[in-house]
């Protein structure tokens, strides 16, 4: 087995299945993307739409800040939070870190979201925005949040992990299904760029990632809609989380034909 690639697998919930390809399939939506962070690992496309965000949520931090630094200098404060460091990696003015783990529920090292955004939040009439990179808690930790938080934030930047077995294992299905069944009423997804370091699984002729960033851009902000074509992909702000390995392309199921 070649480094990075999985044993073939089968779906055997096609109906599920459908829903998580129908949430992923990235939309054009008339507004330009724009990069913050690093050209490389910690940098992320995001609408530029920025005007009117009183505050960045950024649990998994980690050892990466540039996309919160970046932030930053476009007024724009970050809530840092990750109980596996001490402090943030970068000194990002006006940034507040707190050790602790994002999760389903509020228990030792953990607080749910909901109740980080309550503590510390701007008014409810204000947009935020969500970068998660929490390796897997990101389903059940979206799927515990009521639905009038998750619509505070104007757009939503997501790691999404263990993509083959939530297409694959009813366990993990159920998860992404709860978690996606949170955000696709409210959420457009504008990008989608894999990660070429944590490889990828053979699922019946196609490879798909074992983890990929998305875009999602709240619906009201939306202007136009018009599904992006995989030669619009990877977009010309992509950048290789290992510039060593090739890219891992966007399977055909997430963009149109």
């Amino acid at each position: 087995m070649n480094e990075g690639q999985g044993k073939t697998r089968e779906i055997h919930d096609p109906a599920s299945a459908q829903i998580i390809d129908r949430f992923l399939q990235p939309y054009d939506v008339g507004i330009p993307l724009i990069r913050l962070g690093d050209f490389g690992d910690g940098g992320y496309l995001v609408p530029d739409d920025l005007n009117g965000i009183a505050a960045c949520y950024s649990p998994g931090v980690s050892q990466q800040a540039t996309f919160e630094l970046d932030l930053a200098k476009r007024g724009i404060p970050s809530f840092m939070a990750d109980a596996s460091v001490d402090q943030a990696p970068l000194d990002v003015p006006g940034a507040q870190f707190v050790k602790k783990f994002l999760g389903p529920r509020n228990k030792g090292a953990f607080m749910t979201l909901a109740d980080w955004v309550t503590q510390t939040g701007p008014d409810t009439d204000q947009d935020l925005l969500l970068q998660m990179d929490i390796e897997g808690a990101e389903y059940e930790t979206l799927a515990a949040t009521p639905k009038d938080v998750l619509r505070r934030f104007r757009m939503i930047v997501i790691e999404l992990h263990q993509l083959p077995s939530a297409l694959t294992k009813p366990r993990f299905q159920k998860r992404a299904l709860a978690a996606i069944d949170a955000l696709k009423d409210d959420f457009t997804c504008v990008h989608l760029h894999t990660n070429n370091v944590s490889g990828a699984v053979d699922i019946e002729g196609e490879r798909i990632p074992r983890v990929i960033e998305v875009t999602l851009l709240r619906k009201d902000r939306v202007q136009t809609r018009r599904p992006i074509s995989g030669s619009d992909l990877p977009h010309a702000l992509d950048r290789r989380h290992n510039p060593k390995r090739p890219d891992l392309d966007i399977p055909a199921r997430w963009i149109a034909e």
